[in-house]
């Protein structure tokens, strides 16, 4: 089962990067629950169409970049956590953050994404 969570995290991942605003639509529908959740320090979106328009801005505001998976998925009771990285255009990257995912009944698609920037800061 852990496999085919990874590959819905790297379908979500692949969301972000998708340049064609319809492609990408189709491409969050299989993966995205109905009426499911996206919070990170600058959004907190509801339902399909508030991701996109948030994504949307995020790719308009980093024209290029890219996010990409940087550790493995950790899961357990329909949770999972993964680590990733945006790189810019230019090949710089950025810090890493890591999202938290409740996933569906059936773990075949994602309800819920809470996002955190950057590492986490010592004691």
């Amino acid at each position: 089962m852990s496999s085919d969570v990874t590959d819905l995290i790297d379908r979500y991942c692949a969301v972000w990067n998708e340049p064609d605003p319809v492609r990408r639509k189709s491409l969050l529908d299989a993966v995205w629950a109905d009426g499911a959740r996206y919070t990170d320090p600058r959004a907190d979106t509801h339902g399909s169409d508030e991701l996109l328009a948030h994504i949307a801005r995020i790719r308009a505001s980093r024209p290029g970049a890219s996010i990409a998976r940087t550790t493995e998925v950790d899961l357990h009771h329909g949770m999972a956590r993964f680590g990733w990285r945006v790189v810019e255009a230019d090949g710089t990257p950025l810090p890493e953050g890591v999202d938290f995912v409740v996933l569906a009944p059936d773990n075949a698609r994602i309800e819920r994404i809470i996002g955190f920037f950057g590492p986490m800061m010592p004691v």
